[in-house]
């Protein structure tokens, strides 16, 4: 009977036991699942609030129509035109309206060309995107490699060198950078060119391709022209510069702060005091730990990359988002610069998203 109620008893705490890093299994993976699914609807309030807040400032001028074209129709043609774009109901009425049609796909028509704003974002947000990744990969080729090289000459010449460029380069306005570099590259040099997406030869090429996807590189690829390609690189060199390098100033002390501090970590002494040399132990052990918050910060810079490729888009005439919004904006054309803000908010709420489940990945100190 002892052995039978030991084992009676005992059983229970073997099975809770052996249970208990099951539970603890689940429980992680729960903290990814949660975790993905709470960033992700997170996303929806962000969106909301921006494009509320777009909404209501843009009507503090009053209706759109009558703040593009005002003055420039007869009071009666005026009159109707805003009639017929509903634009005298009341405002909670205009704005539930403008919410129901962004869920249904539709961003309203621009009151200066007559054009859907849908149609808008599909042709010109390709060409802001294309923008954006090839400043990404500027500011990251740029930053992080030069970031590993201040940390490891720490308080010495090449490190002061690195941090005054890293403050140059992020304090200098994007349009200025791009203007100067149109000067020394395209004016003085004459080794690049001095605006545009790509020559007009290539641009009537490309248009030649079925179904094209609007980004220029990929379509002078497909295309399977050494020349366009070629050209379409060339013409995005100097847009790609100005504005990663905005960011790569970031990436640069950011870099240096992380690996600095990584760099006199517990585990780093440890391989120190086993002889490992300091060139290695800056590569191995404190370079991928220094990431993670890079990684974090890439979704923010996204956001900077976009504000500054309306500026950059205008320099280059690179015929984006940016080159539009600023058409737009001199032409009070309110309903367009609402579809472009409200896309962008997508893209950068989106990018977070993705940017927060890597980082969870990476790290699972992240989802708790």
């Amino acid at each position: 009977m002892t052995t039978t109620t030991s084992e009676l008893t005992d059983s229970p705490a073997q099975d809770e036991g052996a249970g208990a890093p099951v539970t603890r299994r689940r429980r992680r993976g729960g903290g990814l699942g949660r975790y993905i699914v709470v960033r992700f609807l997170l996303i929806i309030p962000t969106i909301f609030i921006l494009v509320t807040t777009v909404f209501f400032l843009m009507r503090t001028t009053g209706d759109p129509i009558t703040a593009a074209l005002g003055g420039r129709l007869p009071p009666d043609q005026l009159a109707q035109r805003v009639h017929d774009a509903g634009y005298d109901r009341p405002l909670f009425v205009q704005y539930f309206d403008y919410l129901g049609g962004i869920v249904h796909g539709d961003f309203g028509t621009t009151i200066s060309d007559r054009r859907p704003v849908l149609d808008v974002l599909k042709t010109f947000g390709t060409a802001t995107l294309e923008l954006t990744v090839y400043a990404l990969i500027v500011a990251l080729i740029v930053g992080i490699p030069l970031g590993m090289v201040a940390a490891y000459f720490r308080d010495r010449a090449p490190d002061a060198v690195l941090r005054v460029f890293a403050i140059l380069f992020y304090a200098t306005p994007v349009f200025f950078l791009g203007l100067l570099f149109k000067l020394v590259f395209s004016v003085w040099l004459d080794w690049l060119p001095v605006a545009g997406r790509a020559s007009t030869g290539t641009e009537i090429e490309l248009s030649t391709l079925p179904h094209p996807s609007g980004f220029y590189l990929i379509d002078a690829i497909r295309l399977g022209d050494p020349a366009a390609v070629q050209d379409v690189l060339q013409h995005a060199i100097l847009p790609s510069l100005a504005l990663g390098l905005l960011t790569a100033g970031i990436f640069l002390r950011l870099v240096r702060t992380n690996v600095i501090g990584t760099h006199g970590a517990g585990y780093v002494e440890a391989a120190r005091s086993r002889g490992v040399g300091e060139y290695r132990l800056l590569r191995k052990h404190a370079y991928r730990p220094a990431l993670i918050p890079i990684i974090t910060v890439i979704g923010l810079q996204v956001a900077i990359l976009l504000v500054g490729a309306v500026l950059t888009e205008t320099t280059f005439e690179w015929k984006g988002l940016g080159f539009q919004l600023t058409k737009y904006l001199q032409a009070r054309d309110f309903v367009a610069v609402q579809g472009i803000v409200a896309l962008l908010a997508v893209i950068v709420a989106v990018t977070n998203f993705i940017v927060d489940i890597i980082a969870a990945l990476i790290d699972p100190r992240v989802r708790y």
